[in-house]
């Protein structure tokens, strides 16, 4: 038995001799990460469409009558984005987002 040895000349793992294809594994599980993320991060960005509709409707007339409904759509709303950011772990998307959106929704109060 060779105890674990190579032979010289023989077979050595794909780590060892830097294949190709090992390093297309390593890029590819960068990619798959990303792509997921990618993915995370535009189901957020839907979230917070969401959550700017529906706080542009609290604030007008014809859905006064279901404001109580809308709020309460709202709290729920940004209990899932805050549920969503910490199981993907966006944390720091969540201080960029909060910007985007403050600037982006106006201010109903202040003309």
């Amino acid at each position: 038995m060779h105890e674990g040895k190579h032979e010289p000349g023989g077979h050595r793992g794909a780590r060892e001799t830097g294949h190709p294809f090992h390093e297309e594994g390593k890029r590819g599980f960068r990619s798959a990460q990303t792509f997921r993320r990618g993915r995370a991060l535009a189901f957020l960005e839907r979230l917070y469409v969401k959550r700017s509709t529906l706080l542009q409707q609290l604030n007008q007339p014809e859905f006064q009558e279901i404001r109580q409904i809308i709020s309460g759509e709202l709290k729920a709303t940004d209990g899932i984005i805050q549920e969503f950011i910490q199981a993907f772990e966006l944390r720091e998307v969540l201080a960029e987002q909060e910007l985007t959106i403050e600037g982006a929704i106006p201010d109903h109060d202040n003309p």
